[in-house]
C-alpha cells in the first residue's frame, strides 16, 4: 500500500498552527474525519491518545506520526499537516515537530499500520525531502513529492504497476453533455483528477462537440472493473454489454466524482444488458420520465445546433454585407452577389433545423430505424402540410414550427418502438427486412398522416405565441429579458439554462431575434462577472481562483457560461444570486435597447451582426459589473 494511495487532498493541511500537543492531536483527528474514513471520531481519538500514553509518537527530526488501530476506522487512511513554526510534541529528541502524519487503520488482524509506519520512516529519513515537504506551496505539490520519493525508494512497485496497467484501466468513464462544450470536459477532468488522488487508474472518453475523443478500446472495456457514464445525452452503450455500469448526470461527474469512483471500485454496480435500443437505460437505473424526456430532447438539440449556428450566422452576414433598398424591402439580404450567396447557403443550412431536431430525438428513443421517420416528421412540420393543403393546392400550408418538430420527434421515436414490438414475432429469416423496409415504410406513412393532423394545431399555437411576442410593449419585453437572462445563470448549462437557450433558438425560427440577444447576453455574464470580481476583489479569492478568473474572461466573451461553475459549486449561496441578478440586468437592458441577434451562438465574435451593437456590449458589461460588485460585497475575504 503506497502512501499516496492513503493520502487525499481533503486530509492535508499545509497551514497547521496548533500551540500544544493536545491541540495538535485534536486538529489532526478533525482533519482525518474530513476524509470520511471514520465511523466514530471520538473513539478514534481515544485510540490515538491510548497509543500516546504508551510512548510519544514524536520520533524526532521534526516528525510526528500518531496512529490508531480501531473499529472506529472504516478503511486505512492518512492525514498530513505542516506546522512551519513547530510545536512541542514531546519528541524523542526534544525538538519541535513540523511534519505530521496521522495513521488510521481498521481493527483487524493485519499489521498495516506497522507497514505504513515503516514506509513513512523510510522516505522521511532524507532531510532534503523533509525540507521540501515543509516548504510545499500547495497540496498537489505535496502529493507529487511523496509520489516521486516512493517511486525512488521502491522501484520494484513501479515496475509492478506498469505490468498491471498493460492489462488496462481499472475504471473507465464516458462524459457527454448536450452542447459538448464545457460540461463534458469539466466532468472528464474531475474524474481523472480524483482518480489520480485516489490511486485508481481511470480513462475517460469525452463525447464533445468535436466528436468522441480518447475513445475506449475493446480491450480496455474487457479489462475494466466498471464503467461510469456521466452524460445528459445518449452515448453508444452496446459495447458495454455484460459490464458493470453506473449511469448518472454529467453534473455528477463534476461534483460527485469521488463518490462515483468509490462506487465503481466497490464492485456492486448493476450489470448492463444491452437490449438493442439506443440507450436501454432501464437496464441500469430507474430514470424518471422527466429525465428520459430531457435526454431525448437534448440529443436532438445537440445535433441541431451546428445547423442553426452555421446557417444563422451566414444569414446574418448576408444582411451585414447588403444595403437596404426602401423600394424593395423584401429583397434585403440578397441585393448584392455576396449577400445572395451567403443567404442562400445559410438558408439551406438553417432549413435543416427542424428535420434534424426531430430526427435525432426519434433516434434517441427508437435507435437508427427511427432517424428517417423523425426526419420526415420534422420536414413535414417545417413545410406545414395539412389535409386541406394536401388536397387543395390553393389552401396555404400551416407550419407546425419548432413545437411541431419537437412533437414529431417524440411521436416518431415511439412509433418505431411500437413497430419493433409489433414485428418481434416474425421469423428470424425476415429480420433483415425490418430496418430497411418495414420500419421506414410504415413509420414514414404513419408519421406523415399524424403530422397532417398536428400541423394545424401547432400552427395555431405558434401564431398565438408569435403574435403575443410581437405585441409586447417595452415593459413586457424588459420583464421577459429579466426572466430569460436570469434563467441563463440559474444552473449555468443545466436544464433551466438549456430551457432558456432553447426558447431563444426557437424564437429565431419565428423571427423574434431580440429574444436570442437577451438570452446570449444573460449567458455571457456569469463568467465575466467572476473574472471581473477576481480581478477587482483580489483578497476574496485564492491565487488559484484568481488565475482561473482570467480564463473566465475568454469563456464569457465566447458565450460559455460553464466557466463560472467551479466558483458556483464552491460558494453557491453567494455566487449564484450575484450572477442571476447580473444576467437579469443584461437581459433587461438588451431588450430595452432593442438589440436583436440572428445567430444562436458566438459571443463577442458575432457582435458585428447584432442590431445596436454598442448598446448590446453596454448591456453585457453593465450586467457583468453588477454581478461582480454584488459578489465582491457579499463574499468573505480569504483566510490567510
Amino acid at each position: 500500500m503506497r502512501i499516496v494511495d492513503l493520502l487525499h487532498k481533503q486530509g492535508i493541511n499545509l497551514n497547521f498552527n496548533p500551540n500544544t500537543k493536545e491541540q495538535c492531536i485534536n486538529e489532526l483527528v478533525d482533519l482525518m474525519d474530513k476524509t470520511g474514513n471514520l465511523n466514530n471520531k471520538e473513539e478514534y481519538k481515544k485510540a490515538i491518545l491510548a497509543r500516546e500514553e504508551l510512548s510519544t509518537t514524536g520520533i524526532g527530526d521534526g516528525i510526528a506520526i500518531p496512529h490508531g488501530k480501531t473499529s472506529a476506522v472504516k478503511k486505512a487512511s492518512l492525514a498530513a499537516a505542516i506546522c512551519k513554526k513547530g510545536v512541542d510534541y514531546d519528541s524523542l529528541d526534544g525538538q519541535p515537530a513540523h511534519l505530521f502524519f496521522m495513521i488510521a487503520v481498521p481493527d483487524n488482524n493485519d499489521n498495516l499500520h506497522l507497514e505504513v509506519l515503516a514506509r513513512l520512516s523510510t522516505i522521511l529519513m532524507d532531510e532534503s525531502f523533509r525540507t521540501s515537504l515543509v516548504n510545499c506551496s500547495d497540496k498537489e505539490e505535496f502529493l507529487r513529492l511523496i509520489d516521486k520519493k516512493e517511486m525512488e525508494k521502491f522501484p520494484e512497485e513501479v515496475k509492478g504497476e506498469i505490468e498491471m496497467n498493460k492489462s488496462g484501466y481499472r475504471v473507465l468513464a464516458v462524459t457527454a453533455c448536450p452542447t459538448g462544450i464545457a460540461h463534458t470536459y469539466m466532468a472528464a477532468e474531475s474524474l481523472e483528477s480524483k482518480g489520480k488522488d485516489m490511486g485508481v487508474s481511470i480513462k475517460v472518453e469525452t463525447n464533445g462537440s468535436g466528436g468522441a475523443k480518447n475513445v475506449l478500446t475493446k480491450e480496455e472495456i474487457a479489462n475494466a472493473e466498471c464503467i461510469i457514464i456521466a452524460a445528459d445525452k445518449n452515448v453508444e452503450m452496446a459495447r458495454f454489454d455484460g459490464k458493470r455500469v453506473i449511469k448518472t448526470k454529467v453534473a455528477d461527474g463534476i461534483h460527485k466524482s469521488t463518490q462515483l469512483i468509490e462506487e465503481a471500485i466497490r464492485g456492486n454496480a448493476p450489470i448492463y444488458h444491452h437490449a438493442g435500443g439506443a440507450d436501454s437505460s432501464e437496464d441500469v437505473s430507474n430514470e424518471s420520465v422527466g429525465r428520459q424526456i430531457y435526454k431525448h430532447l437534448m440529443n436532438g438539440v445537440s445535433h441541431m445546433l451546428p445547423f442553426v449556428i452555421g446557417g444563422g450566422i451566414l444569414i446574418a452576414l448576408a444582411f451585414l454585407f447588403d444595403t437596404f433598398n426602401p423600394a424593395n424591402p423584401s429583397g434585403f439580404g440578397t441585393g448584392t452577389p455576396l449577400a445572395a450567396v451567403l443567404k442562400n447557403i445559410g438558408g439551406t443550412a438553417f432549413g435543416f433545423m427542424l428535420p434534424v431536431l426531430a430526427g435525432f430525438i426519434a433516434m434517441s428513443i427508437g435507435d437508427r430505424p427511427a432517424l428517417s421517420v423523425g426526419f420526415v416528421g420534422g420536414a413535414l412540420a417545417s413545410a406545414g402540410v395539412t389535409f386541406a393543403s394536401a388536397f387543395d393546392p390553393k389552401v396555404p400550408a400551416v407550419s407546425g414550427g419548432f413545437l411541431g418538430a419537437l412533437l414529431a420527434g417524440f411521436i416518431a421515436g415511439y412509433l418505431v418502438v411500437g413497430l419493433k414490438k409489433l414485428f418481434a414475432g416474425l421469423p428470424n429469416s425476415l429480420e433483415g427486412i425490418k430496418p430497411v423496409f418495414l420500419y421506414p415504410l410504415l413509420g414514414t406513412f404513419l408519421i406523415g398522416v399524424i403530422m397532417l393532423f398536428i400541423n394545424p394545431i401547432m400552427g395555431s399555437i405558434n401564431t398565438g405565441i408569435t403574435g403575443a411576442l410581437n405585441s409586447m410593449g417595452g415593459t413586457s419585453k424588459i420583464l421577459l429579458g429579466i426572466v430569460l437572462g436570469g434563467m441563463m445563470s440559474v444552473d449555468m448549462g443545466g436544464p433551466v439554462n438549456k430551457a432558456a437557450y432553447l426558447f431563444g433558438t426557437a424564437s429565431l425560427a419565428s423571427g423574434n431575434f431580440d429574444i436570442m440577444a437577451a438570452v446570449m447576453a444573460g449567458g455571457m455574464v456569469p463568467p465575466l462577472a467572476i473574472a471581473i470580481c477576481t480581478t477587482v476583489f483580489r483578497n476574496k479569492f485564492t491565487e488559484k481562483d484568481r488565475q482561473a478568473g482570467l480564463v473566465n474572461y475568454i469563456m464569457g466573451l465566447s458565450f460559455i457560461s460553464e466557466g463560472a461553475i467551479p466558483f458556483a459549486a464552491a460558494d453557491p449561496i453567494r455566487v449564484l444570486p450575484s450572477c442571476i441578478i447580473g444576467s437579469a440586468v443584461a437581459g433587461a437592458l438588451s431588450m430595452a435597447f432593442g438589440c436583436a441577434l440572428r445567430a444562436p451562438h458566438g459571443g463577442i465574435f458575432v457582435i458585428a451582426i447584432v442590431t445596436n451593437p454598442l448598446q448590446y456590449l453596454g448591456a453585457i458589461v453593465i450586467g457583468a459589473i453588477v454581478g461582480a460588485i454584488i459578489l465582491g460585497i457579499i463574499k468573505k475575504p480569504v483566510q490567510k
